[in-house]
């Protein structure tokens, strides 16, 4: 190696004119200066501009930072789509410390063991949660925290169980607060707990940069603009709302809040407000598309919407244009801030037959426009799967859109890295053209005679079924074949099919061996994020009885 000094680093370092650390914190900072009159927030009847939030959100801040909230420490939020949550994401991070937005769905003890093990030292609490906030209090081991109330006039019950309300709060603080920026670009923004369907949840620890960078990925692959309305139905607490309060900073568009997911509900705002954008799981689409008052034969609002998780039904995409959403399917998880790949459209799609362009849409994709990498990797090698789409391998990600790490979870952490690349647990393969296309996560795949079975591909052909409205596959222990598929539906309303009838159905459209063997019929178990919790269904499986192939 040459002694030579680099010419390009001398005397050319880092200064404060030159170098700040990425932080979302700017985008609000510079869409309250630069659009202070343009609306940010509805709810109910309420509004607020760039300029009112900014103030409202440096208040807060004022306030939490008087009660000793600093660098490192954790502020926990219990709340729906209302504006508080989307305050939270700004206010918390400006005094240094890191939000942790907890699932609404949750129950006491897995709430305890949250607080307890990402050190919360204050709590906003909905009125509609204060009951299993109470209980979750009790059940903690450690120092409990600060409870602040937010009340909301949309919601009817419940009951104030802290110190403090949330509005007295923000009146009390400084309108002229000092944010705390980040030192380091890698300090800590939020923390974000996986689902924990085996053993206690891992505490998935996301930085400022990966927040910004996602941020603004989102606006590049969701075709976003400048000024978008966004409905919030997407959950705020799940991977913090896939970045979209700070993505909406970034685009000074509107949040039009939403607290419950009711298709009804839905379709007024959309009309109300000229919503553009939209993001959900399969689920929340399906319901739409399902909906007694659901826009027909083209009277839509055009919205363009982004579905996440595996590969989703090409009845879904198809039935969302039925109603005036065009869908972009996005792929990701907690550990990568939500969302980091996105089918990335082609030209001359928009001009295939429907069912082929479904086809298309419904791969997992590309990186993310600021994500290094995504791509199917042999795990025993960790080299690059062919491009043939059917070698199997292990999706991964690689990027600044990765989580720092697990908190206090070394091991885990290290196992997630190893090789170099964020391994998702999650199957699938390589097309020609590069595009992601998941089978299904590791422990979801078949094995029916030594033959593997994409419980994806089946549920695919379930959801085709005029009469389905929801559906899931998991395996059944068998005797001769090891395994076999189990198809759990859940019917649309005033629709009928029998057992027989469904597996009638799958067997002209799939091979005689990826047939379910057994149809379990009823309200199938999802999380409030919409995913199907298939460790529960698994629970239940032992019961199905087997039909003969």
């Amino acid at each position: 190696m040459s002694d030579r000094q680099n010419q390009y680093n001398i005397g050319l370092d880092k200064t404060p004119a030159n170098y700040v650390p990425l932080s979302p914190l700017s985008f609000l900072a510079r869409s309250a200066a630069v659009y202070p009159e343009h609306i940010s927030t509805v709810y109910e009847g309420r509004s607020f501009t760039w300029a009112e939030t900014h103030e409202r959100c440096k208040r807060f801040a004022s306030w939490l930072a008087g009660k000793g909230i600093g660098v490192g420490d954790t502020v926990a939020a219990m709340l729906p789509n209302i504006p508080a949550m989307n305050e939270a994401h700004f206010a918390v991070p400006m005094t240094g410390a890191v939000l942790n937005a907890l699932n609404i769905r949750l129950d006491a003890p897995s709430i305890a063991f949250q607080l307890d093990h990402g050190g919360a030292k204050i709590i906003l609490v909905d009125p509609e949660f204060s009951g299993v906030i109470t209980d979750a209090l009790a059940q903690m081991s450690g120092p409990k925290p600060f409870v602040i109330d937010v009340d909301d006039a949309a919601f009817k019950g419940g009951k104030r169980i802290g110190e403090i309300e949330y509005e007295a709060a923000v009146a009390q603080g400084d309108p002229d607060f000092t944010a705390t920026p980040p030192s380091d670009e890698w300090d800590a923004i939020a923390l974000s707990y996986t689902s924990g369907t085996t053993g206690n949840p891992k505490g998935v620890v996301t930085h400022h940069r990966g927040a910004y960078l996602n941020a603004v990925s989102n606006i590049l692959a969701g075709n976003l603009g400048q000024h978008p309305v966004y409905l919030w139905t997407l959950p705020m607490f799940h991977c913090n709302g896939w970045c979209f309060p700070w993505t909406l900073a970034a685009a000074a568009g509107i949040n039009v809040c939403l607290r419950k997911v009711e298709p009804t509900k839905i379709f007024e705002l959309i009309k109300q407000h000229g919503v553009t954008h939209m993001c959900g799981a399969p689920i929340v689409y399906n319901t739409l598309i399902n909906a007694p008052d659901a826009p027909k034969n083209g009277s839509a609002r055009r919205v363009v919407g982004l579905i996440a998780g595996a590969a989703p039904p090409v009845a879904v995409l198809e039935g969302a244009e039925s109603i005036g959403i065009k869908l972009t399917h996005v792929y990701g998880l907690t550990e990568v801030y939500g969302p980091a790949s996105v089918c990335a459209e082609q030209p001359g799609w928009d001009e295939l037959p429907a069912p082929e362009r479904a086809k298309m849409k419904r791969r997992q994709g590309v990186p993310y426009p600021l994500e290094e990498g995504v791509t199917v990797i042999n795990p025993q090698t960790m080299r690059e799967v062919p491009r043939d789409g059917e070698t199997i391998g292990e999706v991964m990600f690689r990027g600044n859109i990765v989580m720092k790490g697990y908190l206090k979870n070394e091991k885990a952490t290290q196992e997630a890295f190893e090789g170099g690349w964020f391994h998702t647990g999650d199957l699938g393969v390589l097309d020609e053209h590069g595009y992601v296309t998941i089978k299904d996560r590791s422990k979801d795949i078949i094995i029916s005679g030594g033959e593997n079975i994409s419980s994806v591909e089946v549920e695919d052909i379930l959801y085709k079924h005029p009469a389905v409205l929801f559906a899931a596959v998991v395996a059944k222990p068998d005797p001769k074949w090891g395994e076999v598929p189990c198809a759990f539906v859940e019917l649309k309303d005033g629709a009928s099919a029998s057992e027989a009838d469904i597996i009638a159905f799958c067997r002209t459209h799939m091979s005689g061996f990826k047939t379910p063997k057994a149809v379990v019929f009823g309200p199938i178990p999802k999380t409030s994020t919409g995913k199907i919790q298939k460790f529960l269904l698994r629970s239940k499986v032992d019961s199905a009885k087997a039909i003969t192939a």
